[in-house]
């Protein structure tokens, strides 16, 4: 069973913490390296989760290096590669416009791998890779500090053979609702983040205003693969097995927000449910009338997420400069042609006009 949670609350106070934390480590200095970066704050969870998106970001620009003229898939220069990786590795420096929302991420995600690990499984150890393996998966616990043995327990028990993605998560989603005892409890995150910044436990899971929710039902397992270990020994089988309701697939489209009412309500958001449902939200702010102060301060942390990842191809600086940019103009219509005229050629968003849509508009709020 994964927990509910107020996704609002949690962002707002990511945001918080992380600005609060930058303001006392780049009162003194420039830049954030390496070293520093390990020890951070006090809970080792966070650090690890921002160097986990420090790799994806390399994983990134390597991508972007793919030439037609040269063969990047030569052992030599695999290895060339992966020397370069590790004396990079030791030369970490960031500003602080580019690691604050790295940092700001990487708190929410602590608080997720406690309430939604099965979002968290899905993001971090699934997000980027082409192709399944075990030792891929493995690699991935080196990025974890909380709930560690319950995601090693999970990977122990497939097999070579497990390569959907959809069966895994479906696997792990009955491994962890077979050993809730083993999670850590939401109270002992709550107190070690409570010594940075006070956080309610009654706001975090949205009991504040509502009663206690009832636990979430099961969705069954595809097919297994052949000789694989027993995922769910403390439930039995025909309980395994039993039909139970299956959410309806999470889509981006706003025509089809309305059928997610239909869903039920005790399952927990995937986390491209997460993404769509900040997608719907944003469209339903951007409708409003409301007039915004800037765009920066009223960008929520998936929207812009969103925006650095389909609009800027994942370059936190030149979204940040342009945000800031666009805040400084006097009028929307300036705003506005700065963006059709001058960054939707340059980035070439002509396949991406349901993000620029949304931009758009937030323009038109914060000049309304």
């Amino acid at each position: 069973m994964e927990d509910k949670y107020n996704q609002l609350h949690l962002e707002r106070y990511s945001k918080e913490l992380a600005n609060l934390l930058c303001d006392r480590h780049f009162a003194s200095h420039d830049s954030i390296n390496g070293p520093q970066l390990i020890s951070f704050t006090p809970i080792k969870q966070v650090n690890l989760f921002v160097i986990k998106e420090l790799l994806l970001k390399w994983h990134h620009e390597m991508a972007n290096l793919r030439s037609p003229y040269f063969d990047y898939e030569h052992e030599e220069v695999k290895e060339a590669l992966l020397n370069f990786m590790n004396v990079l590795s030791r030369k970490i420096q960031m500003t602080r416009n580019v690691f604050e929302p790295l940092l700001q991420k990487a708190i929410y995600d602590t608080f997720l791998i406690v309430l939604a690990p099965v979002t968290i499984f899905e993001e971090k150890f699934l997000r980027i890779q082409e192709e399944i393996t075990l030792l891929k998966l493995q690699e991935n616990l080196r990025y974890l500090d909380i709930d560690k043995p319950l995601f090693a327990g999970f990977i122990d028990t497939l097999s070579p053979s497990s390569r959907d993605r959809e069966y895994i998560i479906s696997r792990f989603r009955l491994y962890v609702n077979a050993n809730q005892h083993t999670r850590t409890p939401l109270n002992g995150l709550i107190t070690q983040f409570n010594s940075l910044l006070p956080i309610v436990e009654a706001e975090v899971t949205g009991q504040a205003a509502a009663g206690v929710s009832e636990p979430a039902a099961l969705k069954p397992a595809p097919p297994a693969p052949v000789q694989e270990k027993d995922v769910v020994a403390p439930i039995h089988t025909a309980q395994r097995e039993a039909p139970v309701a299956v959410a309806r697939p999470a889509m981006y489209k706003q025509e089809e927000d309305d059928a997610e009412e239909e869903a039920p309500k005790n399952m927990r958001p995937t986390l491209n449910d997460n993404f769509r449902r900040s997608a719907s939200s944003s469209v339903a702010d951007s409708h409003s009338n409301g007039k915004i102060d800037s765009l920066k301060n009223s960008i929520s942390i998936n929207q812009r997420f969103s925006f650095i990842n389909e609009l800027f191809d994942g370059d936190n600086l030149t979204y940040y400069q342009t945000i800031q940019t666009l805040d400084n103009f006097q009028d929307a219509q300036t705003a506005s042609q700065y963006v059709t005229h001058t960054l939707a050629p340059k980035y070439d968003w002509s396949k991406k006009q349901e993000h620029l849509n949304k931009l758009l508009r937030l323009i038109e709020r914060k000049f309304a």
